[in-house]
């Protein structure tokens, strides 16, 4: 099959295996906030999010971790002289990192499948941020074919998050705050 072919195909399957790591934190973060629901709620809304894990898991993204895997190992048969590319053995690096994830992913998603909770929701957001760190180290690599001008966006994007994350705490301090002052007048309303 010719390259552009395979390439092609290898970034499909890339695509789709990271939109299912990035959906598949979402429904865990649905299934745990669940967790504090009243019953029956909490029930059907868990049962449906185990359903709707189960299917994106087995039909989405482990075969897209598959196929993109075949793809790149296809790619490299290919084109041996990337693997003397010093970008390219970074590349694998952040590769490997991306099966860790996923492999930690499997361990939750089995964890929640048995209705065993061992993080919070907060937790889950914050290590979403992972596979997005990794994603855009991996395309800006292959995009500079750099070794080194790839750390810029990677360190870009890491002061992102930690801006976005402060955001995050700042607004639900705030949020806090007027809901106690609000519980507060309605308290010593009600005395007067």
């Amino acid at each position: 099959m010719d390259f552009l072919y395979v390439k092609a195909l290898h970034i499909i399957f890339v695509v789709t295996w990271f939109a299912g790591l990035f959906y598949i934190i979402r429904l865990f973060i649905y299934h745990i906030e669940a967790e504090k629901k009243p019953e029956p709620a909490k029930e059907i809304l868990q049962t449906q999010y185990k359903l709707m894990s189960k299917r994106l898991w087995y039909m989405i993204t482990w075969p897209s971790a598959i196929l993109a895997s075949v793809f790149a190992f296809w790619m490299l048969y290919q084109n041996p002289y990337f693997l003397k590319m010093p970008w390219m053995h970074v590349k694998l690096a952040f590769v490997l990192a991306l099966y860790f994830y996923h492999y930690s992913c499997q361990r939750i998603y089995k964890q929640l499948q048995n209705d065993v909770i061992k993080y919070t929701a907060f937790q889950l957001r914050i290590w979403n941020e992972v596979a997005t760190i990794i994603l855009f180290a991996v395309v800006f690599l292959v995009t500079l074919q750099s070794a080194i001008n790839w750390i810029w966006g990677v360190v870009g994007i890491i002061l992102f998050g930690v801006l976005l994350m402060l955001g995050i705490r700042l607004y639900k301090k705030i949020r806090a705050k007027k809901s106690w002052e609000k519980a507060e007048r309605e308290v010593l309303g009600d005395k007067k």
